[in-house]
């Protein structure tokens, strides 16, 4: 499996509009989800780790699951983590888990997995009943955002009521969504949502 993420990875945290998007998730996700010490929780797509560093300290376990290894040496690389934070490289539609947790966050991620119909019935799948999750992407965009020739980029956002009827058949309810926040990239404003939801 080629890693596409194998260059970013190398200064992907001293990007400033990482970080901003970073933060501004984080704390979407922390003003809209109960975090409790008992918490078993998923990021999917964890990347580097900057969604984890924001919320380890505030849960029992992150399982960090990405299919870029160069991303999770970045994130095993960052001392405040150990102990708090395992790292899968891991195709989990492909190779589930087998584990369920109480919490699945993502940040920026399903854009990049190309069957959204697949991957909400995987996360639906490594959650226990009543688990909930809590995911972050760009609202629909015009295809601006990413430039052409960007590799693994299947989505130019998603609209809202579409992934809240597919969220409803695979069983999620209590659907809503936040502006986490709003990107500025080149004078132009992209919004990105977190939408929160209940499994069955």
């Amino acid at each position: 499996m080629t890693d596409l993420f194998k260059e970013k990875a190398q200064d992907w945290d001293a990007n400033d509009m990482v970080r901003g998007l970073s933060t501004g998730i984080a704390n979407a996700i922390q003003a809209n989800v109960a975090l409790d010490e008992t918490l078993q929780v998923m990021d999917f797509g964890a990347g580097t780790g900057l969604i984890a560093l924001q919320i380890a300290d505030k849960v029992n376990k992150v399982t960090a699951v990405d299919v870029s290894q160069a991303m999770l040496d970045k994130l095993q690389a960052k001392a405040e983590l150990h102990g708090k934070v395992e790292a899968l490289c891991q195709n989990i539609l492909e190779q589930p888990l087998g584990i369920r947790f109480d919490l699945i966050v993502s940040a920026m991620a399903m854009h990049h997995v190309e069957d959204t119909d697949k991957m909400v019935a995987c996360l639906a799948e490594h959650l226990k009943p009543g688990g909930r999750i809590a995911l972050a992407d760009l609202d629909e965009e015009d295809g601006s955002f990413h430039s052409v020739d960007a590799k693994g980029v299947y989505h130019t956002g998603f609209d809202r009521e579409t992934l809240q009827s597919l969220l409803s058949r695979h069983g999620f309810k209590d659907i809503r969504f936040v502006t986490a926040h709003v990107l500025n990239k080149s004078d132009r404003l992209y919004p990105v949502f977190l939408v929160l939801a209940t499994g069955a």
